[in-house]
C-alpha cells in the first residue's frame, strides 16, 4: 500500500491495529505559521511572570487587530493544555538554563487578570527546548557521559573498550581485586578481553555481569535492564539467579525478575551502531519513548488509543522526524508542531 510523502505500508491487520513500516525520505512535517508564533510570544510573556502594563496594553491591541489573532490565541493556550507535565518540566530546565531579562514595570495581578487575558488563563510555551530532561546527580557524577543523540567510543584499556549510544552514563568502580564498571543509565556495548582469574564486572540497576573475553550489550533504563551476548559468553545475575549467555542469547530483567534467556539476533540489539532503530510491532508510545532519546524536543502521543497502535520498522536515527509524517499517513494522526521541536500527536 503506498502513501504520499514517500512513506510505505508493506502490510497492515486492522484488527491487531499494527503496520509495517519502511522509511523512506519524506517531505518535513509543516511547521507552526507566523501567526502562531506571535500568539506563543505572548503566552511565554505573559506566565513569564516579567509583564508590564505596557505589554497588556499591546497584547490587548493585537488581539483586537483581526479576529485571526484572538484565535491564534485561543489556541496557543489550548496547545498548552495538550502538552501538560511533560512541557512543564521542559519548562523548568529551560527557565533554569536561560533566565528571563528584569523588566522595570512588572504587571500587577489586578491589571493582569483584569485587563489583559480576562478569563482565559495562558501556560507557557518554549521555544528553546533543552536536549533532554535534566540529569541526575548519579548521571552527574558519572565518568563518561553522551548527551542526546550522541554515540562514543572510550578506550579504557588495551583489554576494555565502550561504545556509549545516546543520554548514557558509565561510572568506573574498579578495585584492586577486579575492574567494575557501573551503567548508570542509557546502553553501552562493552568488548572484553581479560584472563578469567581477573574479569571484567559491569552493575546495571541490580543486575551484575561478569565477563572475560566477550562482546555484549547493556542497556539500563528506568530500572530496566536488557542484556544481550553478541560473541563469547557472559555471566548474569540478579540476587541469588544467575544464568550464562552465549552468543545471540539475550536476557531481561524488571520488577518480576530475571527473566529466563531467549534467543534473539544480537545485529538488532546493536543496530544503533550503525545509526538505526528497529521496531517489531511495539506500542507507538514505546516507540516514541525511544526516538526522544535521540531526536532534540520533545514527541507527546496525547491519544490513548494511538498510543497503543503497534508499529514495526527501520528508522535512521539522523532522520526521525521522518517518523512523524509516517505516523501521520499510517494511523491517520494528527500532526501538531510546535516551537522548540515539540511535536503533538493526537
Amino acid at each position: 500500500m503506498e502513501f504520499r510523502q514517500g512513506v510505505k505500508v508493506i502490510s497492515f491487520d486492522a484488527r491487531r491495529n499494527s503496520g509495517w513500516i519502511v522509511t523512506e525520505p519524506t517531505d518535513s512535517t509543516p511547521e507552526l505559521d507566523p501567526l502562531m508564533h506571535v500568539a506563543f510570544e505572548w503566552v511565554v510573556l505573559l506566565k513569564s511572570g516579567e509583564a508590564t502594563v505596557a505589554d497588556a496594553e499591546a497584547l490587548q491591541r493585537w488581539r483586537r487587530q483581526d479576529p485571526g489573532h484572538e484565535a491564534a490565541f485561543a489556541e496557543a493556550v489550548r496547545l498548552w493544555g495538550s502538552l501538560g507535565a511533560v512541557a512543564r518540566e521542559l519548562l523548568k530546565e529551560e527557565r533554569a538554563a536561560n533566565p528571563p531579562p528584569r523588566r522595570a514595570r512588572p504587571l500587577g495581578r489586578r491589571a493582569f487578570l483584569g485587563g489583559a487575558i480576562a478569563a482565559s488563563a495562558a501556560g507557557y510555551m518554549i521555544f528553546r527546548p533543552p536536549l533532554g530532561l535534566w540529569p541526575s546527580l548519579a548521571e552527574l557524577s558519572a565518568d563518561y557521559r553522551t548527551a542526546k543523540g550522541e554515540v562514543r567510543h572510550v578506550a579504557l584499556a588495551q583489554d576494555i573498550s565502550l561504545d556509549l549510544n545516546t543520554q548514557t552514563s558509565i561510572a568506573i568502580r574498579s578495585t584492586q581485586q577486579e575492574p567494575r564498571i557501573e551503567l548508570i543509565s542509557g546502553e553501552a556495548t562493552i568488548t572484553t578481553k581479560l584472563a578469567a582469574a581477573r574479569p571484567l564486572v559491569v552493575i546495571a540497576g541490580d543486575v551484575r555481569i561478569t565477563a572475560t573475553e566477550a562482546n555484549f550489550n547493556a542497556r539500563c533504563i528506568d530500572g530496566k535492564v536488557a542484556v544481550t551476548c553478541v560473541d563469547g559468553e557472559i555471566e548474569v545475575a540478579q540476587g541469588q539467579r544467575s544464568v550464562r549467555l552465549k552468543r545471540g542469547m539475550q536476557v531481561n530483567y524488571s520488577t518480576d525478575g530475571l527473566a529466563a534467556p531467549i534467543a534473539v539476533d544480537a545485529g538488532r540489539a546493536t543496530a544503533w551502531h550503525s545509526g538505526l532503530l528497529i521496531f517489531d510491532h511495539e506500542p507507538l508510545a514505546r516507540v516514541i519513548d525511544e526516538i526522544n532519546r535521540y531526536r532534540r524536543g520533545k514527541i507527546i502521543v496525547t491519544d490513548s488509543a494511538l498510543a497503543g497502535r503497534l508499529v514495526s520498522g527501520t528508522f535512521h536515527v539522523d532522520r526521525l522526524d521522518d517518523v512523524i509524517a509516517q505516523v501521520q499517513q499510517a494511523f491517520g494522526a494528527q500532526v501538531t508542531t510546535l516551537p522548540g521541536g515539540i511535536v503533538l500527536l493526537s
